[in-house]
């Protein structure tokens, strides 16, 4: 794209003064009248000196003078340089047009009319060299602007680049934790968990590096999830999850859900006490995806290490940078039962 618009600059500002310069075909027409090529020598002449007090100001003064703030040296070149260049065409006009009136013609009036072309002149070249600021300080603005939106951009992508390798040492802390306390229950369960595990991190490892994946791939990395970790439950937890989503074919952010979804298998289960989990992702009538989860809440206390607690934090940061004002996420807790919602909108394929 920057470099369309540097080829595109150029090619702008030709065709803009060879508009100018034909003004005259424009205006006059190419006729019989002898007085034609005159008309175009004095044209020509008017346009060279616009040139000039256009491209000093645009590449040397603008550069060297203005952006360095040095405001009244460039006033003050640029009244030397339109006094100069609009004197000289003056002078120019009045030795070499004939067809100009002269004193005898004026009635003593022909200082005053000089003096209006004088003035015109002067005046013109100052609209150029106004026009000639406009203009740079307009690219220089787009130029700013494109630099400032193309670091943004940067530093937002590292940010998710560093949110994501805070979650993958999340999940998996919270995952092996899940197997460690597996082990002295059922070695031959542990064991199929390490199985299913080694498929999670492939997917957690390798294919959610990009900022949106196919919801299919994301959902059945959800199932797999929730079916290892319901390995180590026992009959009094209650596990349903209700699935229906029919355009899987869009795409997400990955890891959104599965931070919520870890929270109730943290905070949702007791080994003494009846428990729930309720996982329901379906797609809304607007093209959304909606995820409530509802759990028993059995908070840990200070001696529980199954996480860091960064969860929650980490996902609205990601909601913030991937689906500004786009996202709602709800959390309810009533002592007992722990609710959480998340609405995020699906995305066309293309849109990757």
């Amino acid at each position: 794209m920057n470099k369309n618009k540097y080829i595109l600059q150029p090619i702008m500002h030709f065709i803009a003064w060879g508009l100018v310069l034909a003004l005259p075909f424009l205006i006059f027409g190419n006729d019989s009248d002898f007085n034609f090529w005159d008309k175009m020598l004095y044209h020509a002449v008017v346009v060279s000196s616009m040139l000039l007090v256009f491209y000093l100001n645009y590449f040397i003064l603008i550069e060297k003078v203005l952006f360095k703030r040095h405001i009244g040296k460039f006033l003050l070149y640029n009244l030397i340089l339109i006094v100069i260049v609009g004197a000289t065409v003056h002078i120019w006009q009045v030795a070499t047009t004939p067809q100009l009136p002269k004193l005898s013609d004026l009635h003593g009036k022909a200082p005053d009319l000089d003096t209006f072309f004088m003035i015109r002149d002067i005046l013109t070249l100052t609209v150029v060299a106004i026009l000639s600021v406009t203009i740079k300080m307009t690219g220089k603005w787009y130029i700013t602007e494109a630099e400032r939106q193309e670091e943004q951009k940067e530093r937002t992508e590292a940010e998710l680049k560093n949110l994501r390798q805070q979650l993958n040492p999340h999940f998996l802390f919270n995952t092996l934790n899940n197997i460690y306390a597996l082990i002295a229950i059922s070695p031959e369960s542990a064991q199929e968990s390490m199985l299913q595990l080694s498929k999670l991190l492939r997917y957690v490892l390798y294919e959610d590096n990009g900022n949106f994946v196919q919801l299919e791939r994301e959902l059945n990395f959800i199932h797999n999830y929730v079916e290892l970790m319901r390995i180590r439950l026992n009959s009094d937890v209650d596990m349903k999850m209700d699935i229906q989503v029919t355009e899987t074919s869009k795409t997400i952010a990955p890891l959104l859900f599965i931070t919520l979804i870890e929270n109730a298998f943290k905070h949702g289960i007791s080994p003494t006490s009846p428990s729930f989990i309720d996982i329901n992702i379906h797609q809304n009538t607007e093209k959304q995806l909606n995820c409530t989860i509802k759990n028993s809440y059995f908070p840990k206390d200070d001696s529980d290490q199954s996480g860091s607690g960064i969860g929650l934090e980490n996902l609205r940061r990601r909601l913030e940078i991937l689906y500004p004002h786009e996202h709602i996420l709800r959390t309810e807790n009533d002592g007992n039962t722990f609710i959480a919602e998340l609405i995020i909108p699906l995305h066309q394929t293309n849109e990757l």
